[in-house]
């Protein structure tokens, strides 16, 4: 038997043992062999001594992380619980603390090991794609960096796109003029410049061209130079039109693009480009492609719950339809 006791110095005991100690209970769950023990800010763990140093690890990484990043939920716990020690330290030191300061004193950071990935990678690539479901932060996280890279003069102008395809780009019978009926469909990119940019600069920036957001479909025959470019929902993109979006790319321009395979809204004949830029692109240089999963979910914690039994139901829909084509044959 082993025993091993960790005092918590300059953190707040409840960040690591969360309200109740529910935080607690998540990390007793992965060590059900070790005894626990914790009085106000120190922990003793007792065990055999192979699993005692591992949870030791895993504890001093959630301390690494509370101060690093200010916080700790159960997400990042359960993150730091089923990677790699060694995943975890290095994308943590690869990023920033602080991508950018919003309104109200907001402070965005990425809050997840595949959020900070994403930030390296767009750091090192002028051209990342963040693949994902709903929920992990792609949008939020890409917008940040850009509004980022425009306070420091890295780029002239932001550009922010998306595929209308719900209306499948036929917007006629929206009410009001072109903006007002686009505007539905862009909604999700101004909320987060919102978040970081103060309205009445916000307001200077759209009059003047410094950040434009347009559909997809806008794209076409441009160059888009000096610029932070996000394509959002590229799921729904098709491959032509993908294809057409990623030539557009000028010098010294930065392009993002995200996307949800889980939710491709097209036609169903219709192939989405998103699905076959990742088998087309990976290999090529200065393109990175991040992928986030449930475990990077930054919203309620039952967006997780239903990502995950659809992705339960899909796997065995498959399993299905793999059985029946064996038994056909």
């Amino acid at each position: 038997m082993s025993e091993r006791i960790i005092t918590l110095e300059q953190v707040n005991p409840v960040d690591i043992y969360g309200v109740n100690d529910k935080k607690l209970e998540l990390l007793k769950s992965y060590f059900p062999k070790i005894k626990l023990i914790t009085r106000g800010n120190t922990m003793k763990l007792v065990g055999e001594e192979e699993a005692v140093l591992e949870m030791e690890k895993k504890i001093n990484l959630m301390l690494f992380h509370i101060n690093k990043f200010g916080t700790l939920t159960e997400n990042n716990i359960e993150r730091i619980l089923t990677d790699s020690d060694e995943e975890n330290l290095n994308f943590e030191e690869l990023s920033n603390d602080i991508i950018v300061y919003g309104n109200s004193g907001l402070v965005v950071k990425a809050k997840t090991v595949n959020q900070r990935k994403l930030i390296a990678a767009a750091f090192k690539n002028d051209m990342v794609f963040a693949i994902g479901p709903a929920g992990t932060g792609k949008t939020y996280t890409a917008v940040a960096l850009a509004v980022r890279a425009l306070r420091q003069n890295q780029v002239r102008k932001i550009i922010l796109t998306r595929p209308a395809v719900e209306a499948g780009e036929n917007l006629g019978f929206l009410p009001g003029d072109l903006k007002e009926k686009l505007d539905p469909y862009l909604q999700p990119l101004y909320d987060a410049l919102r978040d970081m940019i103060p309205p009445e600069k916000l307001a200077y920036y759209l009059e003047n061209g410094f950040i434009q957001i347009a559909p997809l479909a806008f794209m076409r025959g441009r160059t888009l130079d000096n610029a932070f470019v996000i394509l959002d929902e590229a799921q729904n993109a098709t491959e032509s039109q993908l294809k057409m979006f990623l030539t557009r790319m000028g010098k010294s321009a930065k392009f993002v693009i995200t996307g949800d395979l889980s939710q491709i809204d097209l036609p169903k004949r219709q192939p989405s480009g998103l699905v076959q830029a990742a088998k087309i692109l990976p290999n090529v240089e200065g393109i990175a492609f991040v992928h986030l999963d449930d475990r990077d979910v930054i919203r309620h914690k039952l967006v997780r719950s239903i990502i995950a039994a659809y992705d339960h139901k899909k796997n065995n829909t498959e399993k299905t339809t793999d059985n029946n084509t064996n038994n056909n044959e």
